[in-house]
This record gives C-alpha cells, structure tokens and sequence, in this order.
C-alpha cells in the first residue's frame, strides 16, 4: 500500500480569518483533509471551521502532539500515512516543525520515506527578519534563550559576539509575558551601536517592526510587547 502525503500547515499569527494570511489553494488542500496531527485538538477544531473544512468537526481524526508526547508515541502518529491517508500537521501558530514539537514527527516520516509537502503561509521569523533592516544574507535561529537571568546575559553576549565575527543577524523569542524582560536584558548585556529590531504581532492590526541601536533604544519608551507574541533579532 502506498503512503499518505504529510502536509505541513501553517496557521494564522493571532486571531484571524485564515483568508487573510492563507492562500486560497492552502484553504482548498486543508479542506480536502480528515486526519491530523495537532499541538492542541481544541484550537486547531476552531481553525479548520474557520478554514472552512467540508467535514463535520466530530468526524475529523486529530491526534495530539505537543511538548508533552513521548518520542515512542511518533510511530503511532504516523499510522494513518501508513493506511494510506493524508495527513495535515498543525502548530498552534506560524509554521509547523519551526520551533515547534512537530520537527520530530517530520524527521521520522523523512526517515521512513513519507512524502512531505509544505503548504505557504505566515512564518513569524521570515516576515520579522525581512522588515528589520538587519542582514537577510546570513542569519541564525536560536529558539528560546535561558529564563535565568545571568545565564540569559551570558548568552546575549555570546550571541553578540558570534554576530559581530560573522555579520551574522542573531533570532530568537521569547514566552510573550516575558518579553519585557528579555528586552531589558538586550540593553543591559549588549554594547551600545549592536541593532537590535523588535517585531511584534505580525499580521496582526496591531502589527509593530521597528529597529534601533541598542544605546537608541535606551533613549526611547520601551516597545509595548508584553505578552504580546514577539521576535528579537540583533546584529553587532
């Protein structure tokens, strides 16, 4: 029998319409779905109505997978693509497997041979690092940064460092009620002239990319990013 097609689904930055961010061949391709992995089932039955998926809600096959599933429970994950159905994979926001504990089913479905398909949509990463006036040509993703805060300083300036060496733009984020502090942190652990850009709710009405130095920064009224979902990029 042959395999499923695994398509990896982006899904809207905040609460919006899918048609907004979503291309209309992504909403047509998500629709035409039964089974999918999702990070919680709750949300992601609210966004595939709002996707408008043809299915009733309590027909569609979602299986669970967050931070919380063992690795032994992948296989079972990948049971419907081995019947031979097509799965969707779904984040709670932006791109699935980016910073997100959907990279490990995909890497077991590349090991086995399933073919992965990409839909288009938001990734919060791409859309902060093209309006933030920092280096597009090399550039590198850290995820999340230590909570504590020396180890989190230690870490900036090592990232700090790296960029200057490399002209490398640095990425990371932040849980969103910790923001504030991750920012506070950025001026007091980097040297005056580093950039740093902040990008806040993306796609969303609020929507706010802006860049300063680091010694600007500490001029001006902090950015209002807390616990609003946010990506710091800085280059030395």
């Amino acid at each position: 029998m042959n395999h499923g097609t695994l398509y990896l689904i982006p899904v809207p930055l905040g609460h919006v319409a899918p048609a907004t961010s979503l291309p209309a061949p992504v909403l047509q391709q998500i629709c035409r779905l039964t089974h999918f992995v999702v990070e919680n089932a709750k949300s992601a039955r609210a966004f595939l109505k709002a996707a408008g998926t043809a299915q009733a809600l309590q027909d569609l096959q979602l299986a669970e997978l967050n931070e919380h599933t063992r690795p032994d429970a992948l296989n079972h994950l990948l049971a419907p693509l081995h019947a031979g159905h097509d799965v969707g994979l779904l984040s709670e926001a932006g791109c699935p497997a980016i910073a997100d504990p959907g990279a490990n089913l995909v890497a077991l479905a590349q090991h086995e041979g399933i073919r992965i398909v990409p839909l288009i949509g938001p990734s919060s990463l791409l859309l902060a690092l093209m309006a933030s006036g920092l280096n597009g040509q090399h550039f590198a993703f850290h995820g999340y940064l230590p909570a504590k805060e020396g180890e989190r300083a230690k870490t900036l300036r090592e990232l700090e460092a790296e960029s200057h060496k490399r002209r490398q733009t640095q990425i990371f984020i932040e849980t969103p009620y910790r923001n504030r502090q991750m920012f506070d942190s950025i001026l007091q652990a980097c040297q005056p002239e580093t950039r740093l850009a902040v990008a806040t709710d993306l796609t969303l009405p609020g929507e706010s990319v802006r860049m300063c130095t680091v010694n600007q920064w500490k001029k001006e009224t902090p950015p209002e990013i807390e616990r609003r979902p946010s990506v710091f990029l800085l280059l030395a």
